[in-house]
């Protein structure tokens, strides 16, 4: 996968008004909203507004204000949601890049899950 951007991804579509989300919180670089098929019984995306394809991507070629408002997004709904270490039991926060990481949207996207166990993060292949 490229970093060339798909402008008419689901995410981009979102964020321009097209399709509903249920938001939990929009800040100047970032949205983050409930995913429609959740996996935990917290279950949140957080986009940047930007058009980054993978986290590598926004990484290496967002501005220092996108980084951070977006990394403090991401604090700011573990803390909302309470299921921060400090207030709750934890959470598993999930980025897929690419191919191998079996990426569905190509838009730099990060899921929290939280509010039960979420077991061991990836199982070993069978030999």
């Amino acid at each position: 996968m490229a970093y060339t951007y798909d402008d008419q991804n689901i995410f981009a579509k979102i964020l321009r008004g097209e399709i509903p989300n249920t938001t939990v919180l929009e800040t100047d670089h970032a949205l983050a909203f409930r995913d429609i098929e959740p996996q935990a019984p917290e279950h949140v995306l957080v986009i940047p507004k930007g058009p980054y394809v993978t986290y590598d991507h926004f990484a290496n070629t967002a501005s220092d204000a996108e980084i951070l408002d977006f990394t403090r997004a991401v604090g700011k709904v573990c803390n909302m949601l309470g299921v921060s270490p400090a207030d709750g039991e934890g959470y598993r926060m999930i980025a897929n890049a690419g191919e191998n990481g079996v990426q569905d949207v190509p838009h730099l996207h990060v899921h929290i899950l939280g509010g039960r166990n979420m077991g061991r993060m990836v199982a070993k292949p069978a030999s």
